[in-house]
């Protein structure tokens, strides 16, 4: 693995975004050419996550997705990335089961080039299991789709004044715990905000508001690739599906209507070559035979050329 870059996105940026006020900006990719854009696009972090199920998989939740999955996502998206903080969703049973499990795979992540690993829910113990490892872990609270059926479905959290206590309170036990970062999914604007003024580490927001020290936005929501359902705090910025299926269309009518491919789309074959191919008696060329003795400076690549059996 070459080393990192002198731009590369690392923890010490992440924290003095915190310190200085300035937002850090986090989007998933779960490929190659998405976390090329997403790396020249200019964004602070990458999050290699499993909602890869949904968006690119056709899952219907996130629960499907395996460690082998994951990890040959965030490989590619490693090669794909220079300068981003990446970081690895660990699926649905890649940690609960105890902390030996969770600390073995997630040093997978770290192998297969991540920085940091992601881990649902208030695991305490199995996040301060990964820490002691020396892995750096990102928390997610608040909606945590892994348990979403606890929570009966996919609901706002945080919205009374008992539940942001909560919150508040399992974000300080995994702070002291050894995560580096906090995750905060579909809160309120003002207990995340209290949150991310309670805690030292940076605390970012996937629709929890303007006032956390981050955004997080799946890259499908914001450009148009994901069409099941469009949360609240989205903000699509462009239609890419709707332009991707126009010029498949396009694609499409050229193919069937002769226009593609034109002259500038074929490769030339040298003229004695081609003599050379019409004087050989085993090939079905007559057509082309009668193309080039009508154009005798025509340079192209037989299109009748099917070897007689």
């Amino acid at each position: 693995m070459p080393a990192d870059s002198k731009s590369k996105t690392t923890i010490l940026k992440l924290r003095r975004h915190k310190r200085t006020g300035e937002k850090s900006v986090l989007v998933t990719a779960y490929d190659y050419p998405q976390a090329m854009i997403a790396d020249k696009a200019g964004v602070d972090a990458i999050l290699v996550g499993d909602s890869c199920g949904m968006t690119t998989h056709g899952f219907k939740t996130t629960i499907p997705v395996t460690m082998d999955m994951m990890i040959t996502h965030c490989e590619a998206v490693a090669r794909g990335a220079n300068d981003a903080f990446l970081i690895g969703d660990m699926p649905y049973m890649s940690y609960q089961e105890s902390d030996e499990l969770a600390v073995r795979n997630a040093g997978r992540f770290i192998v297969a080039g991540m920085d940091c690993v992601k881990v649902e829910g208030a695991m305490v113990d199995r996040v301060k299991a990964i820490a002691d490892s020396g892995i750096m872990v990102m928390s997610h609270l608040g909606l945590t789709p892994h348990t979403r059926a606890k929570m009966g479905g996919y609901r706002v959290q945080g919205k009374t004044a008992k539940s942001a206590e909560v919150v508040l309170k399992q974000a300080l036990a995994l702070q002291e715990a050894g995560c580096s970062f906090l995750l905060l999914e579909a809160m309120p604007t003002e207990p995340a905000e209290m949150i991310a003024k309670e805690l030292s580490i940076p605390v970012y927001g996937i629709g929890a508001g303007d006032k956390v020290d981050g955004q997080l936005v799946i890259l499908h929501d914001l450009v148009g690739l994901f069409w099941e359902f469009k949360s609240k705090f989205v903000k699509r910025y462009c239609e890419a599906g709707q332009l991707i299926q126009s010029s498949l269309e396009q694609y499409r009518d050229e193919v069937k209507g002769g226009q593609f491919p034109a002259e500038e789309n074929f490769y030339a074959i040298k003229e004695e070559e081609l003599e050379k191919l019409l004087g050989d008696s085993s090939w079905k060329y007559e057509d082309l035979r009668v193309e080039n003795q009508a154009k005798p400076n025509h340079s192209a690549t037989p299109r009748t050329t099917k070897r007689e059996k």
